[in-house]
């Protein structure tokens, strides 16, 4: 590889930190976003559990919970905010994960710069 090469991929790299930089602020709001939205809907339903109202679930009615099950029917009624909040959570780690990566790689390709540099 020569000097100017490995420049180009450390720019490439640079530009694509850039990138990533805004998208990881765009996904930390959707990431906090799902999560309140979440902790909304299982509030609101166990609310509306604890009024009597009747929910369906898949074909199946469920009224009059006791208290003690109360939570874990509402998390399954709010089955659908969860996997938003989870899949947004996943995206989130995700892009560190690729930050990290691409890091790396621009750390090695600096690297080979350097060795090249001497020669």
């Amino acid at each position: 590889m020569e000097v100017y090469e490995i420049a180009k991929k450390i720019e490439g790299r640079i530009d694509l930190l850039a990138k990533m930089r805004i998208e990881i602020r765009e996904r930390a709001e959707r990431k906090a976003k799902t999560a309140a939205a979440y902790d909304k809907a299982l509030a609101v339903t166990m609310i509306r559990l604890k009024n009597g109202e009747e929910f369906d679930i898949d074909g199946n009615l469920v009224s009059k919970v006791p208290t003690t099950y109360m939570e874990k029917v509402a998390r399954g009624i709010c089955h659908k905010e969860k996997l938003e909040m989870d899949e947004a959570e996943a995206l989130y780690k995700s892009l560190i994960s690729n930050i990290d990566s691409v890091q790396s790689e621009m750390n090695a390709y600096q690297s080979i710069n350097r060795h090249l540099d001497k020669l």
